[in-house]
């Protein structure tokens, strides 16, 4: 085991893993607030559900042109400005929230930090994609994941603790350590946008950046790869929102045992997520992304047809092997699908496929649960994880020989045989 570690180390450049080290500490922060957000809305303010959500809402469509506009920011400005003006926002937003004294102010703060904490976001993915090779970047991504999920196992307990005591004090934890990322990174984050042959010929507007999205719209296989990955995260957000509120109405399944079930979930991640990312790296990826759909397919299919804790258990450790092997993946193909001097924006688009799902899916989830069989949800959860696979092998079949997404090992194999 410690050589197995010892050897991944040594296969990462040194800033891959401050980055990750930061991503950790950033991600406790996070994860302290994240689940009890709502409950610090409702408890406070004395608001309902539905105003609650309704204010999430805002702040996830807001973030939705904040992607945007940071996307055309990370081409032009480079990743590291972006990366440390996100935190240091993080920080300030957080003290903000936490001070809050009426409920008009929250609205007016998710528009404000709605636009402006997504801002970051393509940066920190663009500049993985700057420090590591083509064969790393699936790996790599899986590595994200692993550490993502110590986080919140740690940060969701420490934040039940926490809460039970001040919910300012949350605010105030995660600001501390948002700025505490920042320090560490201004002092070892280099910049490492380097500037293209045609960057170095012409300096773009900011204005001419943001027009370059043409581009990326007109990519057809990138907005038909970002559209089938849209299917499928629609569906997997109802893992952490309608799920457990099926379980509970529709089951008598407690809340406790929903938690428990996220925490086997995210252990299962911790322990295999760097295993299966090894292996899948061998693989067409495209056909990796219709396994993981399928997974998906698979296990939230199931939950609308068990009962008893622990099939459900069962159906979502099952959409658990799906999540390690499709969004590693999906990540490391958005990567690919982006010339260098236009990462951002293509990231952003990316990100854009997550938000979007965020916004809306949440909505129609509960329009189904309260209006027609709950079961239902998870039968269309099923279907919608099958279009995708669908989707996802006829873009094997379209784009699966360029070289750009054949699998490190088949390349070499390739260029042997020439």
């Amino acid at each position: 085991m410690h050589t197995r570690l010892k050897t991944t180390y040594a296969e990462f450049p040194p800033l891959f893993w401050i980055i990750v080290g930061t991503l950790f500490i950033d991600s406790i922060g996070s994860t302290l607030l994240f689940p009890f957000f709502a409950l610090y809305i409702t408890g406070k303010f004395g608001v309902g559900m539905t105003e609650a959500g309704v204010l999430l809402g805002m702040s996830s469509l807001f973030g939705l042109v904040g992607s945007v506009i940071g996307g055309a920011l990370t081409d032009k400005f480079g990743r590291r400005r972006l990366i440390l003006f996100g935190l240091a926002f993080s920080a300030l937003s957080s003290l903000l929230f936490g001070l809050a004294s009426d409920v008009k102010m929250l609205y007016f703060l998710v528009v404000f930090v709605g636009l402006l904490s997504r801002v970051s976001a393509p940066a920190h993915d663009a500049m993985l994609a700057d420090i590591l090779p083509e064969a790393k970047r699936q790996e790599a991504f899986g590595i994200t994941r692993v550490v993502f999920n110590y986080a919140w196992i740690l940060g969701t307990a420490l934040g039940g603790l926490i809460a039970a005591r001040s919910f300012l004090a949350l605010f105030i934890a995660d600001a501390v350590l948002s700025l505490t990322v920042a320090v560490i990174l201004y002092r070892f984050l280099p910049e490492t946008k380097s500037a293209s042959p045609m960057e170095a010929r012409q300096s773009e507007s900011f204005l001419g950046t943001v027009a370059g999205y043409r581009i990326v719209l007109r990519d057809l296989a990138y907005m038909g790869f970002t559209f089938a990955g849209m299917i499928v995260l629609i569906v997997y957000q109802q893992q952490y929102g309608a799920l457990a509120v099926y379980l509970r109405d529709v089951h008598n399944i407690s809340s406790k045992s929903y938690g428990l079930m996220l925490s086997i979930t995210g252990l299962e991640v911790v322990l295999f997520q760097i295993w299966i990312s090894r292996i899948i790296r061998k693989y067409h990826p495209f056909l990796m992304m219709t396994l993981g759909a399928l997974f998906f397919m698979a296990g939230f299919t199931l939950i609308g047809f068990v009962r008893g804790f622990e099939f459900f258990l069962l159906a979502v450790v099952i959409a658990t092997v799906g999540e390690m092997i499709f969004f590693p993946t999906n990540k490391a193909l958005a990567v690919n699908f982006a010339p260098a001097e236009m990462r951002g924006r293509y990231m952003a688009i990316y990100d854009l496929g997550w938000t979007l799902p965020a916004t809306f899916g949440p909505a129609a989830a509960g329009l189904i649960l309260d209006r027609y069989n709950p079961n239902l949800l998870w039968v269309l959860g099923g279907i919608l994880c099958a279009v995708s696979a669908v989707c996802f092998y006829a873009l094997h079949l379209w784009l699966g020989r360029q070289r750009r997404f054949i699998p490190a090992p088949m390349e070499q194999e390739v260029s042997a045989g020439a």
